[in-house]
Parts: C-alpha cells; sequence; structure tokens
C-alpha cells in the first residue's frame, strides 16, 4: 500500500526510481509518478495506470534529472485519477509524495486557503505540500520539520524544493521509511527492496525522525528536533525478477510453493527450545501466565487457530484480537501476558499501533511473528520468530498465512514443553508431523484438477457459506476471506454448530456450503450439521478426510483429502479453500495477483 523511493545522485536517477516502483508494485496501487528538478524546476509524469504505462511516458517525454522523487499511490481521498496522483506539486516549487493519512487535513486547509492557496486536488496529501511551502524560508530541513509539528495522523512522505536542487527531505510518523547510503549518493524508499541493487546499506529511520539526503551524506533530528544517530544495516534486499514459470498467476505459484516455505519455516531443531523465539525467551516464557494475539485480517485467523493449540497443547489462557478494535477499547492490561503480534510484512498500521498500545499499558513481554526481519515489528518487539515464506506478491497471502500457522504452533509446543504438559513422546511425534508436513502439502496440492472442477461451478455463484468446528472454524473464515478477496463472491463463515442460530435461513440451492470435515472429536456433530443443509436443498461442498465416511450423493460432493493430520490438520485442510478461491476467481476474470480496492501491505489506518 503505497510505495516512496526518492534519490539524490550526480546521474540520471530516473530509472531507478522507476525501477524502484516496480519492485514495490506488489503492495498495491491505483496510480503512480515521477518527479525530478529539471532545468532548476520540479518536473513530473503521473498514471492511473500501471507503473510500465508509467515508464513509457517517461521515455516519451525524455524525463530525467539528478534529484527525485516517486510513487505508487492507494487511494483513500480521492479517487484514482491524474490530478490525484502524487507527487503533488506546490506552486511548481515545491513537490511531495506521501504515505498515510493526515487527520487534521480540513482545518489545515482552510487555513491554508486562508493564505492564498489554490487546491487542485482532493488528496490530503496537497495540504502537506502548501503547508511546506509556506513554511519554506530558504531551507527545506527546517520547513519541513516545522511542518510535521502540525500534522495529526500516521505518515511517510519525501518532498524537494526547486531552490535546494541536491536535496531531499524525508520524514516518517506511523508509515515505515528507509534511508539507502550510497557513495556519492542517497536514497530514500518506504521499503529496502526498491533499492536493490543501488545500496546495501540503510538505515531505518524511527518514529519522528525528520532526513535530510544531500551528496554528501544524511542527516536525521529525532522527534525531540536533536541530531540523532541511527544504525546502519547491511541488508542483501534481492531485486531481481520474480518469474511465474509455469503458473498463470503468482497467488497459484506461491500456493505451490507451500511445501518449501513451510519446510524452511520449520526449526531445524529436534526439540522444542525457547531460545527459537531469542535470546531470553526461557526467561519470559517462565513469567508469563497468558497470551494476547494481536493481528489483522489473514494473520488474525492464524492467531484465532493458534488459541486452540496454546490452550490444548501448553494450557495458557488465550485471548486474540483484531489489532484495530483493540487499540481503541478500554482493555484490562495483564502485565504477566506476552503479547504477540503477526504480520506478514512488519508493517501492518493497525497491528503496530496496537503493539505500541499495549506496551503504553504497561505489557513488558513481546513477540512478534513476521516475514520480514528488518521490519518495524520485528524491531520493537523482545523476541521473533521469522517465517521464511519468501516474497509473496499476490495480494491475497497464501504461503505467509501458512508460514505463521507452523511458527504459532511450534510456540504452542514450546510454552507446552517449559509448562511440563508436553512429555518427550508427544515432542518427538510433533516434531515428526512437522517434517512430514511438506510431503502432506504435496498430495494436496495433487487435489488441484478436482477443485477446478468445482470452481467452475462456483464461478456462477454470487454468495457462499464455509464451515467449520473447532479448529477448523477459523480456517473456514480464510477459506471465505479469500474468495471474497480476489473472486468478488459474497462469502461467509460460520463455526456449523451455529447454522440453526441464523445462517440455515439463507441456505437455497443457489448458494453452495463449503465444509471443512476433518476426522476429529467434532465429526458426528458435523455430519449432523451436513444433514441440516441437505434437509433445505443445500449444495454441498466437503473437504474430508479419507476416513470420515462422508461420500458423494445428491447435493453433496467431496474431495478426500489424503491423511488426517491431527493438531496440524489446518495447514492442510486450508490449501484446498486457497485453490478453490484462485480457480473461481480464473473463472471469472478477475485480476488475481492485484484484486480491486486492496492493497499487500496496509501501512495506513
Amino acid at each position: 500500500m503505497c510505495g516512496i523511493v526518492g534519490a539524490v545522485a550526480q546521474r540520471n536517477i530516473v530509472s531507478i526510481l522507476v525501477e524502484g516502483l516496480r519492485r514495490l508494485e506488489y503492495r498495491g496501487y491505483d496510480s503512480c509518478g515521477v518527479a525530478v528538478l529539471a532545468d532548476g524546476m520540479p518536473k513530473r509524469a503521473r498514471s492511473v495506470a500501471r507503473v510500465a504505462d508509467l515508464d513509457a511516458q517517461v521515455h516519451e517525454t525524455k524525463l530525467d534529472g539528478a534529484t527525485g522523487i516517486a510513487h505508487t499511490r492507494w487511494a483513500t481521498h480521492g479517487a484514482p485519477v491524474t490530478d490525484n496522483a502524487h507527487p503533488i506539486f506546490s506552486r511548481d516549487t515545491v513537490a511531495l509524495v506521501h504515505n498515510g493519512i493526515i487527520e487534521n487535513y480540513e482545518s489545515l486547509r482552510e487555513m491554508l486557503r486562508g493564505k492564498g492557496y489554490e487546491f487542485v486536488s482532493q488528496t490530503d496529501t496537497e495540504v502537506v505540500t502548501h503547508l511546506i511551502h509556506s513554511l519554506y524560508a530558504g531551507d527545506l530541513f527546517a520547513a519541513v520539520r516545522e511542518a510535521v509539528k502540525q500534522l495529526h495522523g500516521a505518515f511517510a512522505i519525501a518532498v524537494l524544493h526547486k531552490d535546494q536542487p541536491h536535496t531531499v527531505v524525508g520524514a516518517r510518523q506511523g508509515s515505515p521509511l528507509v534511508v539507502g547510503l550510497g557513495d556519492g549518493e542517497n536514497f530514500l524508499a518506504s521499503d529496502a527492496l526498491a533499492l536493490a541493487g543501488s545500496t546495501e546499506r540503510f538505515i531505518f529511520l524511527e518514529e519522528g525522525d525528520v532526513c535530510e539526503l544531500s551528496l554528501d551524506g544524511v542527516k536525521i533530528t529525532g522527534r525531540d528536533g536533536q541530531a540523532a544517530e541511527r544504525e546502519v544495516r547491511n541488508v542483501v534486499a534481492y531485486g531481481g525478477a520474480v518469474e511465474l514459470g509455469p503458473y498463470r498467476h503468482f497467488m497459484q505459484k506461491e500456493i505451490f510453493e507451500q511445501p518449501r516455505a513451510i519446510s524452511d519455516t520449520i526449526p531445524a531443531t529436534e526439540a522444542f527450545d525457547p531460545s527459537i523465539f531469542g535470546e531470553g525467551a526461557g526467561a519470559v516464557f517462565g513469567e508469563i501466565d497468558s497470551l494476547l494475539i494481536l493481528a489483522c485480517g489473514t494473520s488474525y485467523y492464524s492467531g484465532l487457530t493458534a488459541k486452540y493449540w496454546l490452550e490444548s497443547i501448553a494450557k495458557i489462557p488465550t485471548q486474540v484480537e483484531i489489532a484495530s478494535e483493540y487499540r481503541y477499547r478500554d482493555s484490562v492490561p495483564n502485565p504477566k501476558s506476552l503479547v504477540v503480534v503477526i504480520s506478514q510484512s512488519g508493517e501492518t498500521a493497525d497491528t503496530l499501533a496496537a503493539l505500541k498500545h499495549a506496551q503504553d499499558l504497561g505489557h513488558r513481554h513481546t513477540l512478534s511473528v513476521c516475514n520480514v526481519g528488518t521490519s518495524a515489528m520485528v524491531r520493537l518487539t523482545g523476541l521473533s520468530f521469522l517465517t521464511r515464506a519468501g516474497r509473496e506478491i499476490g495480494v491475497a497471502s497464501t504461503k505467509a498465512f501458512t508460514t505463521q500457522l507452523v511458527a504459532l504452533f511450534v510456540l504452542a509446543a514450546t510454552l507446552g514443553k517449559q509448562r511440563g504438559h508436553l512429555d518427550a513422546a508427544q515432542e518427538a511425534n510433533y516434531i515428526k508431523q512437522l517434517r512430514h508436513l511438506p510431503a502432506a502439502l504435496n498430495s494436496v496440492l495433487a487435489l488441484e484438477p478436482q477443485i477446478i472442477a468445482w470452481s467452475e461451478e462456483f464461478s456462477r455463484k454470487e454468495n457462499a457459506l464455509f464451515l467449520g468446528r473447532g479448529m477448523h472454524y477459523p480456517i473456514a473464515l480464510e477459506g471465505a476471506l479469500k474468495l471474497k478477496e480476489i473472486s468478488y463472491i459474497h462469502a461467509e463463515a460460520y463455526p456449523a454448530g451455529e447454522l440453526k442460530h441464523g445462517p440455515l435461513a439463507l441456505v437455497t440451492e443457489a448458494m453452495p456450503v463449503v465444509t471443512v470435515a476433518p476426522n476429529d472429536a467434532l465429526l458426528e456433530k458435523l455430519k449432523s450439521n451436513i444433514q441440516e443443509v441437505r434437509a433445505r436443498g443445500g449444495e454441498l461442498y466437503v473437504f474430508a478426510d479419507a476416513d470420515t465416511k462422508i461420500v458423494n450423493d445428491e447435493g453433496l460432493h467431496v474431495i478426500r483429502m489424503p491423511e488426517h493430520y491431527g493438531l496440524l490438520s489446518p495447514i492442510l485442510h486450508v490449501v484446498p479453500l486457497q485453490l478453490l478461491a484462485y480457480h473461481t476467481a480464473c473463472a471469472r476474470g478477475t485480476d488475481v495477483d492485484k484484486p480491486r480496492n486492496l492493497a499487500k501491505s496496509v501501512t495506513v489506518e
């Protein structure tokens, strides 16, 4: 969601800026643009299509310059039209790009209108641009520092001024921003990936930082306005093109990468040791008496699944909250609780804010489950577990979700062992099952042809129900989310036992009902729920373990899973739901990897 790239150099940097945007396309966007200082003036190209179209504009207009900024925008304030695309100008003097939301933009806009500024866009960004212009008195760094004091909300900005041709100023508050250090040139970006190939030396700016990039170096002040020293990190950010190979879309490719991603994520150990989660984890785990899991979207569903594992294996009370709700409600803090935050990117705005809120309430023990080791989330938590999903390009998360589940299962088993609820034989069995997971997943992926046949039927529907029981209810939620995200079919998920408490009223032959049916302790209850649907003329599509004795019949379609996998069954059962959503979306002709209105990394509230 929204990407920033900036550079100050002694060479034409337009190709670097555009390539940086190309590497950030996976985040999701609906317009893009680039501005450089050329002949003493800011000049720009903007597009409401893809970065490839922007690149064509740049070549056609021969845009070039040694100081510039670029942006991919996900629309918040104002529609995705050219006038709202970044970079935004103020009186052909200041050019600015912005991630985030300015909450007090309306009052600032009225103040600036009173000073004679005219607004040509519907964005909150234009307010920031004019504000900096109004405060400029020969020092862009000083003007930006003064401006950010007046901004309320979350933001990251990069700005240039025509009178300072070798300067780019950046600032961050709630949205990520990194500085890339070069030789006689310096860079700014919202993600180190954007600068791969240009530098491997990065500074990750902290909350409230303002930085000035010049040819000679970088100047940074902290939230208090004082000069700040920030650690320089060496990060090799792989920026090569990710090839589709034999797959139609990145989502399909990433579904099939799950056996390898899970294999890479499983700790290379024969024991569940606290050290897996970082130095000092053993002492922390010994102090806690409960868990509080905070996450959004798909990551929230991984947390809901983990609650079953944590309370079953570790016998530890676990609360799971949607991050955007937790941060705004009155809660009762427990300093002895371990706060676990889950995010693929580690930059999810609501989850980061919820983490900080928990810390402000007195929660001392924190752990992140994340796919990006350099992310803000990992830097803010005392403990961490890095999943090894690799780059995930498709907006609808697949391999990030299943690797999160692996991480959370390892956490449950580790806590269970430390708390005396997991003996040596159980530990060895769980490790054996984890090691076998990649092979079991390959068997599930072999079901794709049968799922494709189902997808043809689903593509003609506009609504669907998903049912699960116990730890498979969150998997039903995830299946419904995937279907609605990429096929635009309205889908709801319920615990199967809730059918008679309302959802059964929706069941007709036009409403497909997808059911997750593992051979567990709740199977007989689930079979009764299946009969309730059949009695109302509903069409059932059941993913059933081989030994459930659920067979194909009129109105009852069954795909047999290769094997029952005990507590790890949710990791297997979610994969056919991913494939069902994917092939249904393909049959409907939607943009699978970039579904409408959605972004990969949600870095604004």
